[in-house]
């Protein structure tokens, strides 16, 4: 009977949930014991998209041309249901009679004006010092950043594109229409229509398709005082001159922004003239 006992006893203990909950797992051979494990972090992904950014009208460093103005921009696309979406900003553009360009960058917004656009940048030119500032106006860090700026005054700059007539590599056919002249802000300006037809084919497109620009030159000041671009790919842009003063800037506009540091990220040494 005492051996029968001893016996139930060892059974018991070995079947015992109690002890079976506290006694740790076999390890392996050289393992460590693990903690508390942190949270799996997790990231919401997705595949495709684009990101797309408009370019503006081309101010050149001309001498001897100075104004100042307010560009007006309205970015209409086209969405596959018909509908529209149209964005807008408007931004000062400056140059005094050395060349040195001064832009500002703002944020496009959606037209109905429920959202107000921002600053987001300051950039001053100056072809004679070969000099590009990035002053970044949302930026806590508060810095310019400065590269070198390669054009120079006696740059030509032809807003004109290629001749009517075939493109090479049968690629496609192009159109210029002399549209005349006209007064914009008081400054005469010559008007183009340019229509570039391509082929299938050359971007990919199943069939012809047709990129058209107008735009009126001043050839007073260097500049497209109004500027039309329609393109299938990317909707229609337009950019418009207002308050165009044809005479010195402030030149406290070439200052940089009080408390910006600067940040030189010139790679080599500026061109001599």
């Amino acid at each position: 009977m005492r051996n029968v006992a001893g016996l139930l006893t060892v059974l018991v203990l070995l079947f015992s949930p109690e002890l079976k909950a506290q006694a740790p797992p076999p390890l392996a051979p050289g393992a460590q014991v693990q903690g508390p494990q942190q949270p799996v972090q997790q990231f919401y992904v997705q595949d495709g998209g684009t990101s797309e950014v408009l370019e503006s009208i081309v101010v050149p460093p001309k001498a001897q041309a100075p104004f100042s103005l307010v560009l007006q921009t309205e970015w209409v696309r086209t969405l596959s249901d018909g509908g529209t979406i149209t964005l807008v900003n408007q931004r000062r553009i400056a140059r005094d009679s050395t060349g040195r360009i001064y832009q500002e960058r703002w944020f496009l917004v959606p037209k109905t004006g429920q959202t107000e656009s921002a600053m987001t940048t300051i950039q001053i030119s100056d072809p004679n010092k070969h000099t590009h500032y990035n002053c970044f106006m949302l930026n806590e860090r508060h810095q310019c950043v400065l590269v070198a700026y390669t054009p120079s005054t006696s740059a030509v700059y032809n807003v004109k594109g290629p001749p009517t007539g075939p493109l090479p590599h049968d690629a496609g056919f192009v159109i210029n229409d002399d549209l005349g002249k006209q007064l914009l802000e008081g400054i005469e300006t010559t008007g183009t229509r340019e229509s570039v037809i391509y082929n299938p084919g050359v971007f990919g497109n199943d069939r012809k398709m047709t990129i058209s620009r107008e735009f009126w030159y001043s050839p007073q000041l260097g500049i497209n005082l109004l500027s039309k671009r329609a393109d299938p790919r990317i909707g229609t842009q337009t950019f418009t001159a207002t308050n165009v003063i044809a005479s010195e800037p402030d030149p406290a506009l070439f200052n940089l922004p009080e408390g910006f540091m600067v940040v030189d990220r010139r790679q080599s040494a500026p061109p001599e003239n």
